[in-house]
């Protein structure tokens, strides 16, 4: 069985979960071949640039005017549909790479891509299920295409919310954005902060700044440490030059003991370590930090989908709001010195158990493509009948 799982770059978390689809299969599935297709690198690189650059300039540069895009184009008005013609219009461009690949089955991971191939199947040049993977834990209209055959979301909360777009309860698995598996083996804490160097005995906070970098981070993270409750930091601040740089020069201050990471392949690990991760809500970091168990204080929540994960989180007691202009030292020593609650935090991340998501969409994935397979053979003995 071959798959094809088209993704963009507008923001890490559509590849990452793309990624963990494709090893779950090479990994439990030695019969499947598996691709993983930039769907708007395919479509060409003015268009690639265009929006990614755009989601990347609009997202960091004018969070609010994104934000109002997002809800304008959550409804049916003329600028939806614009976008939505925007898409079928780009399908012609992205099917090359569909045909080149012959799948089996398609998993999309975004909207666009969405879109394109639900054009695509309305024209017949597609024939075969389209698996539309929803990034975010709200749903929005972008990704709601005619010829989706089943939506994997992040919650069953989406559920209803998706149904007041149209969508068939049928459609809908609230299986959970898929991680690597390494997020959810558990590891010994003590043991992963000797390892990198950190006292094992003292609370432990780790903070992203996301794959954007943030301007807010530092003013955070000089009020956290402020306090004076004693605990450390471990700062990740991914390929962020500007920021990594700053960091080092903050931290000569000693405020806390704090080290600073640029960027590392034991992101899991990092979380394992800690007691609470401060973060932006991006979905795929939401997943991870879940995963772990890693209770989080979530800040800069970019207006749309971001706001609607840090709502998920807050809604379930599974996160704390760090807003600029509140003593955000004070929330957070609160949290680190209350162990009950934070516990309590830690179990309801953990009971949030989305570990089978990458089993079940390659379930849904095979049966899908078996009823495919089935239907073709019964439109063929029909046409042979009525020779």
């Amino acid at each position: 069985m071959k798959i094809l799982i088209l993704s963009a770059a507008t923001g890490g978390g559509h590849l990452r979960a793309s990624r963990a689809i494709r090893d779950y299969f090479v990994q439990n599935d030695p019969s499947s071949e598996v691709e993983v297709v930039d769907a708007m690198k395919s479509v060409g690189p003015l268009v690639n640039r265009t929006v990614c650059d755009g989601y990347h300039i609009l997202a960091t540069k004018a969070p609010k005017l994104f934000g109002r895009l997002y809800r304008a184009t959550n409804k049916k008005t003329p600028l939806f549909d614009l976008m939505s013609r925007f898409s079928c219009q780009l399908s012609r461009l992205l099917y090359p790479a569909v045909e080149r690949s012959a799948p089996d089955a398609i998993i999309s991971t975004h909207p666009f891509a969405t879109e394109m191939v639900s054009h695509l199947k309305s024209l017949g040049a597609v024939d075969v299920p389209l698996i539309t993977l929803m990034t975010d834990y709200g749903p929005h209209l972008a990704w709601i295409a005619e010829h989706v055959d089943a939506y994997v979301v992040a919650n069953a909360d989406m559920i209803s919310q998706m149904e007041s777009m149209g969508v068939s309860r049928e459609k809908i698995y609230p299986f959970g954005i898929p991680v690597e598996n390494v997020f959810f083996q558990k590891r010994d804490k003590s043991a992963l902060r000797k390892k990198f160097g950190l006292d094992p005995d003292l609370p432990t906070i780790l903070m992203m700044a996301g794959s954007f970098g943030v301007a807010n981070v530092l003013d955070f993270y000089r009020q956290i440490t402020a306090a004076n409750l004693p605990f450390q930091i471990v700062v990740i601040t991914g390929k962020n030059d500007k920021l990594y740089l700053a960091f080092l020069d903050e931290v000569k201050k000693k405020r806390k003991p704090t080290k600073v990471v640029y960027f590392t392949d034991e992101v899991e690990n990092y979380m394992h370590a800690s007691d609470l991760l401060v973060t932006k809500p991006g979905g795929m970091t939401v997943s991870e930090a879940l995963a772990c168990g890693v209770p989080l204080a979530v800040f800069d929540a970019i207006p749309g989908q971001e706001e609607d994960n840090a709502n998920f989180l807050l809604m379930n007691d599974m996160a704390v709001h760090l807003k600029p202009g509140d003593d955000c030292a004070e929330t957070i020593c609160s949290l680190l010195e209350n162990t009950h609650r934070l516990d309590k935090m830690r179990d309801n991340c953990t009971e949030f158990d989305k570990s089978h998501s990458a089993e079940n969409i390659m379930k849904l994935t095979h049966r899908l493509c078996e009823e495919y397979a089935a239907a073709r053979t019964e439109s063929s003995a029909v046409q042979v009948g009525k020779k």
